[in-house]
């Protein structure tokens, strides 16, 4: 639900971009998502499980979905908002070319540090810097690819984000909460990519990338 509010663009609204009208049919589609859901998890799903086991099932779908919720916020919060990632506008990465491309990603995502069943309960999702460098990879994967990465990220000087669970967490928690709007949540843009004397290829030019000034520690990889 609060992947679907922030796809609403109030921002947009707010300027007359976005017509009232779309805001509406965008509203009531997710009002009927949302009964649907609640009608399965919370009704039929109970009824099912008969007098006896009504209480219970719904008592355990409702743990269930608070759990999920918590654990999918935090991951994905962990992935796209610790001290050392940077977010973009629009306007910021208009007409960049595919070397920028992947720059922005290593800028933009953090990986979080785990054992293998860690990131079998995330989805792979603790390794948020591949999945933003190749989306349409499979999931399973990112734990082979990883080390590749992480070894051109440091032979060219570029950053690989990557922490510990608890402190991406604190760290994308204490940003979210400073920020005054779900938009505040940008934080830190260095308004254009980075530029420095490493060089990224890219099918069509070569294009120097700096990074110097990227938050603090970013210009490595993590230990």
């Amino acid at each position: 639900m609060g992947v679907a509010f922030h796809d609403l663009d109030l921002d947009a609204i707010r300027s007359g971009e976005k017509p009232v009208a779309e805001l509406k049919t965008e509203l009531l589609g997710m009002a009927r998502k949302a009964a649907n859901q609640i009608a399965k998890d919370y009704v039929a799903y109970p009824l099912l499980a008969g007098r006896k086991g009504f209480k219970s099932t719904l008592a355990a779908n409702f743990t269930a979905n608070v759990l999920r919720n918590v654990w999918a916020h935090s991951i994905i919060f962990c992935g796209h908002f610790p001290d050392q990632t940077y977010t973009f506008s629009e306007a910021e990465v208009a007409d960049e070319n595919r070397g920028r491309f992947y720059v922005r990603q290593l800028l933009g995502a953090a990986n979080i540090e785990g054992s293998p069943l860690f990131h079998v309960m995330s989805g792979n999702l603790g390794y948020q810097v591949e999945h933003h460098l190749f989306p349409d990879m499979p999931s399973t994967r990112y734990s082979e690819i990883a080390p590749k990465v992480k070894d051109i990220c440091e032979r060219y000087r570029l950053p690989y984000n990557s922490g510990p669970f608890l402190k991406q967490l604190g760290m994308s928690s204490a940003r979210s909460c400073a920020s005054p709007s779900p938009a505040g949540v940008r934080g830190r843009s260095p308004g254009h990519i980075p530029r420095t004397d490493v060089r990224v290829c890219d099918p069509a030019h070569e294009s120097n990338v700096r990074l110097d000034d990227a938050p603090e520690g970013q210009s490595q990889s993590s230990q």
